[in-house]
């Protein structure tokens, strides 16, 4: 898990599901490798699934000092096309007894481009659940405007390449300062991904970004670990 956190105040807020396998041979094995191996074996929505069981257990765990707390999880372009969506996740939510107001689901770019109206639908009724919806790596690949106006969203994700640079030059700056105010215009919080320094966060604070996670305040963690650093946040 990697923590999230208010810009202008520095509350977590949340938390975003990254998946993480400790093989013994070859070590650490980060979700982009994990998931390429489970394409070539078939095995992508088995995976899936089988890190939202596991992530939502573990939220619907947390003490009540941390039931403010969200959490996120990633779709891919298998779970979107898949026509048991719906079903797993009001299944998962109700075994787990995580309540679905607090879960977002973070959904790339790419993932949406193969059936935009399917996918719009489908976001549609897992909204009438409470759950809410993110557009992931915004900045980056298609960034194609239509999804901001065709699907129920909550909050945009700004790549991290696009708040690297933010504290580097002017122009970065009125770049993502153009896609705050675009995120505000339609009602949309937003949230930086990768800010590693405290001068990042100042100036995302003066453009109005709502949350942010990266390096500067927490490194992705186990389910354990993160509830000690929730509880000492709290």
């Amino acid at each position: 898990l990697q923590p999230q956190f208010a810009v202008a105040s520095g509350h977590l807020v949340g938390a975003e599901v990254l998946a993480r396998w400790n093989h013994a041979q070859l070590g650490r094995i980060g979700a982009g490798t994990l998931f390429s191996v489970a394409e070539r074996a078939d095995f992508t929505e088995h995976l899936s699934r089988h890190i939202a069981h596991l992530a939502l257990s573990a939220a619907a765990a947390w003490p009540v000092a941390l039931d403010d707390l969200r959490l996120s999880l990633n779709l891919t372009a298998n779970d979107l096309a898949s026509p048991g969506l719906l079903g797993f996740l009001t299944e998962a939510l109700e075994s787990s007894g995580f309540a679905a107001e607090r879960l977002t689901l973070e959904i790339t770019e790419q993932a949406l481009i193969s059936d935009l109206d399917g996918s719009a639908q489908l976001l549609e009724r897992l909204q009438g659940l409470g759950i809410r919806f993110a557009i992931d790596d915004f900045g980056t690949g298609y960034s194609n405007f239509l999804y901001l106006k065709a699907l129920p969203l909550h909050y945009l994700k700004l790549d991290h390449v696009m708040t690297k640079d933010i504290a580097s030059g002017p122009r970065d700056q009125v770049i993502v300062r153009a896609i705050i105010g675009m995120a505000k215009a339609l009602g949309l919080e937003v949230i930086a991904e990768g800010v590693e320094t405290e001068r990042q966060r100042e100036l995302l604070a003066e453009e109005g970004c709502d949350y942010f996670q990266g390096f500067l305040r927490g490194k992705a963690m186990s389910a354990s670990e993160f509830e000690q650093f929730a509880l000492r946040s709290d």
